[in-house]
């Protein structure tokens, strides 16, 4: 499958593979935007899917394409991506999201598809084909996003119980469950304008590849909308064992406890989306959902849970690379 021999069939193929993980991301990360809000009974689990799936779609108003720019351009070397590269990656960002979907797993849809990309990157052409500023930024993301997402929902635990001090335990419940609308919002928005452009910068490289783009790298708006409408899909197919992952076994929440966290992830993924950095809204919601749990007291958070959720976490880029270092020696055999 050589990068200037691709024709029409399999483009649209390799395409049409791109948007079935970006598919199974909503699928999979659909527990991101939706498990604080069903867990506190703030809306129903398939009103919530709705909710999370429109503010999904409509990110790519909000939000521009530097995260897109860096999965194409700033993980491996534009040079050396064909359509195995390609292919390699998405085989096992894919297989990886199987796999731990069907093990009601949190793991990250986006450091799949990165360790994906590189394995493949390096099963090419070694690892000079790798862009290591790029991948050392992502990588770090792992770290980042969930600590910051861990402090932010504390902070925002401590603002949010002295603002209520004097008011009724009752009261309090009743407007945050509304509040928890908009934090849901803000944070689906997030996912979205995080985790679709990930795709986005994959099918946008695989074109440039392809001298179809010119010899500017840019994001056509064709690519922009199909990501965002195949991962609202996605999510609004749900992923129910995720969803209780999330919600119920790492802590139990309540609405003001769902918002902080969910206000702490969005804050976080408003942020690096905007610097262009791809980081994992599983690691970062997940950080936040420990964060107010911990603000309770150690004890309210399952720390089994979360250490199962963290090994996931370390293993994902390995794995996901190998599984595509795989595909790529597989499919360049034909």
């Amino acid at each position: 499958m050589d990068a200037a021999a691709l024709g029409l069939p399999v483009l649209v193929g390799l395409v049409a593979v791109a948007l079935v993980f970006d598919f199974l991301n909503g699928l999979h990360d659909a527990a991101n935007s939706i498990a604080t809000v069903v867990a506190t009974h703030v809306l129903r689990p398939r009103v919530a899917v709705v909710w999370a799936a429109f503010f999904n779609f409509i990110a790519f108003a909000v939000f521009g394409l530097h995260v897109a720019t860096t999965v194409g351009t700033g993980i491996v070397a534009s040079g050396v991506v064909d359509g195995a590269v390609i292919f390699g990656a998405l085989v096992g960002a894919i297989a990886w999201n199987l796999i731990t979907w069907a093990l009601g797993i949190p793991s990250s849809s986006s450091h799949a598809l990165i360790g994906g990309l590189a394995g493949a990157g390096v099963a090419k052409a070694g690892l000079s084909g790798i862009v290591f500023n790029g991948l050392a930024l992502t990588t770090a993301g792992i770290v980042v996003s969930p600590v910051l997402g861990f402090v932010l929902a504390q902070l925002l635990v401590v603002i949010v119980s002295w603002a209520a001090r004097r008011r009724s335990p009752y009261a309090v419940d009743r407007s945050f469950r509304i509040l928890q609308l908009f934090s849901a919002a803000m944070y689906s928005v997030g996912h979205g304008g995080n985790d679709a452009q990930k795709t986005m910068g994959i099918i946008a490289v695989l074109l440039f590849s392809q001298g179809l783009l010119g010899d500017e790298f840019y994001v056509p708006l064709w690519v922009v909308l199909t990501c965002h409408a195949a991962m609202a899909l996605g999510t609004l197919l749900g992923g129910w064992r995720i969803v209780h992952t999330m919600g119920s076994r790492i802590t139990k929440l309540k609405p003001v406890q769902g918002f902080c966290a969910e206000t702490g992830g969005a804050i976080t993924l408003f942020v690096a989306t905007g610097l262009g950095v791809p980081v994992s809204t599983t690691h970062t919601i997940t950080g936040a959902i420990v964060g107010v749990g911990a603000a309770r007291r150690t004890a309210a958070v399952r720390w089994s849970v979360a250490q199962r959720i963290v090994v996931a976490w370390v293993i994902t880029l390995p794995a996901a690379a190998a599984i595509a270092a795989a595909a790529y020696w597989a499919v360049t055999l034909f």
